[in-house]
């Protein structure tokens, strides 16, 4: 197999840049406009936001995002989604049974 069918068969497939093999080289990297970034977090639902985190937790959340295969500021996004998600049905459920022990207060009384 000639190199040139070699490129071709690895530029062809997808595998080769989700293992890294292709694009992870500086030369590839080329940062978008002010403009498209912004576009891209409008569609997203993303804003950037400043925050302080210790380093511990840090580098706790690198670790997972590698044997998990995701950026840690990706999982720690997931993190807090998962958070936020238990905490509102925490209180609705909270609300649920405030609502159901009234109900019930009033039939009896």
């Amino acid at each position: 197999m000639s190199t040139k069918q070699c490129v071709t068969d690895i530029a062809n497939t997808p595998t080769p840049w989700e293992s890294g093999k292709l694009g992870r080289d500086k030369q590839y990297a080329v940062a978008a406009s002010k403009e498209l970034g912004d576009q891209i977090d409008d569609a997203l639902g993303l804003q950037m936001i400043s925050i302080r985190l210790d380093k511990e937790v840090i580098d706790t959340f690198k670790l997972l995002g590698e044997k998990y295969q995701i950026g840690y500021q990706s999982l720690m996004r997931e993190a807090l989604r998962r958070f936020v998600d238990d905490e509102l049905k925490t209180l609705a459920l909270e609300v649920f049974e405030k609502q159901s022990l009234t109900k019930s207060l009033t039939k009896t009384g």
